[in-house]
C-alpha cells in the first residue's frame, strides 16, 4: 500500500512537470526550430503575386509572416471538402491570412484551432431554429464559418478572390480567423482577450456605441461605412471591423477614430503605416 501511494505521488509530480516542459520549453523550442527554416522561394513568390496585403507589408513583417506561416502549417490540419483537392499553395495562402492577424500577438491565440476545412466555393450549411415551439432545419449558403471546437471552414473561391484583389471591408479569411481570436476567452461575443494595458472600460464603451450606431443605421436603411453584416451581433461586428481594419484602415480611422484606436491597440499593428490610401 505504501508503494502504491508513493507511485501515485510520483505521478502527481511528474505529470504537471511533463506538461510544463511541453508548454514552456519543448513547444517553444519546436516553434523556434520551425521558424528558422528557409521559407520556400516559390511560396514567397506566391504570396507576393496573390496576396495584396502581403505586398503592402514592410520587409520585417513579411519575414515575420513567413515564420508564423511555417509554424501554422506544421501545427494545423487542412482538409479539402466537396471534392476539392488541397494543394500546398492553397494552404500557404490561407495560413498567411490567419497569421497576419497575429503578427504581434503570437500564435498562442490559435492554440485551440486544430483544423481548417476548405470547400471549392460557397457551400450549404444546416441552420436550425425554433419558432413557436417548432424545430426547423434549413439549408443556407455559406462562405465561411468559425467553430468554438477548433475548426474554421472556408470557401476557397472567396479566399482567393479577396486575397488577389483588395475588396474594401471584405476578406472572408480574416473574418473567420478573427472569430477564432474572439473565442480565445470563451464563446465569440465581440469581446476578445485584450492586449496588455488595454482598458476593458474603454473597449466596452467604444464597441457598444459603434455596434449600436450600426444597428440603428441598418434598421433605418441608411448607408453605413461599416459592413451591415456587423449589425447581426457583437461577434460579427468584431469580425467585420477587423476586416475593415486591415483592408480599409484609412476609411475606418477617418470615420471611426476611437474604434480604429481600439483595434490598433488590440492587434498591436497600424496598417496605415504600410497600406496605400
Amino acid at each position: 500500500m505504501t508503494g502504491f501511494f508513493w507511485f501515485v505521488g510520483l505521478v502527481l509530480v511528474l505529470v504537471p512537470a511533463v506538461l510544463a516542459f511541453y508548454i514552456f520549453y519543448y513547444r517553444r523550442w519546436q516553434r523556434q526550430r520551425i521558424a528558422s527554416r528557409p521559407f520556400p522561394d516559390e511560396w514567397g513568390a506566391l504570396l507576393n503575386d496573390n496576396m495584396v496585403l502581403y505586398r503592402h507589408l514592410p520587409a520585417h513583417y513579411q519575414k515575420r509572416l513567413q515564420q508564423l506561416t511555417l509554424i501554422f502549417l506544421h501545427e494545423k490540419r487542412f482538409y479539402g471538402c466537396g471534392d476539392l483537392i488541397l494543394t500546398d499553395p492553397m494552404k500557404v495562402l490561407i495560413a498567411a491570412h490567419a497569421c497576419l492577424l497575429v503578427l504581434e500577438r503570437g500564435l498562442t491565440h490559435y492554440d485551440s484551432l486544430r483544423s481548417i476545412l476548405v470547400y471549392p466555393g460557397a457551400y450549404q450549411a444546416q441552420l436550425q431554429s425554433i419558432e413557436n415551439g417548432v424545430h426547423t432545419t434549413s439549408d443556407v449558403a455559406r462562405l465561411g464559418e468559425s467553430w468554438h471546437q477548433g475548426k474554421v471552414i472556408l470557401s476557397w473561391q472567396n479566399v482567393l478572390s479577396d486575397s488577389q484583389q483588395l475588396h474594401h471591408g471584405s476578406n472572408v479569411a480574416l473574418h473567420e480567423f478573427s472569430h477564432q481570436l474572439d473565442q480565445v476567452n470563451g464563446a465569440a461575443d465581440g469581446f476578445p482577450e485584450l492586449s496588455a494595458g488595454q482598458s476593458v472600460k474603454d473597449w466596452t464603451r467604444v464597441f457598444e456605441k459603434e455596434f449600436s450606431d450600426l444597428r440603428e443605421q441598418v434598421s433605418r436603411h441608411h448607408r453605413a461605412s461599416i459592413n451591415a453584416y456587423g449589425a447581426e451581433n457583437p461577434a460579427e461586428f468584431f469580425a467585420v471591423v477587423s476586416e475593415a481594419f486591415f483592408t480599409e484602415p484609412a476609411i475606418l480611422q477617418r470615420q471611426h477614430p476611437e474604434l480604429f484606436e481600439q483595434l490598433r491597440s488590440y492587434y498591436k499593428l497600424n496598417p496605415l503605416q504600410w497600406c496605400e490610401p
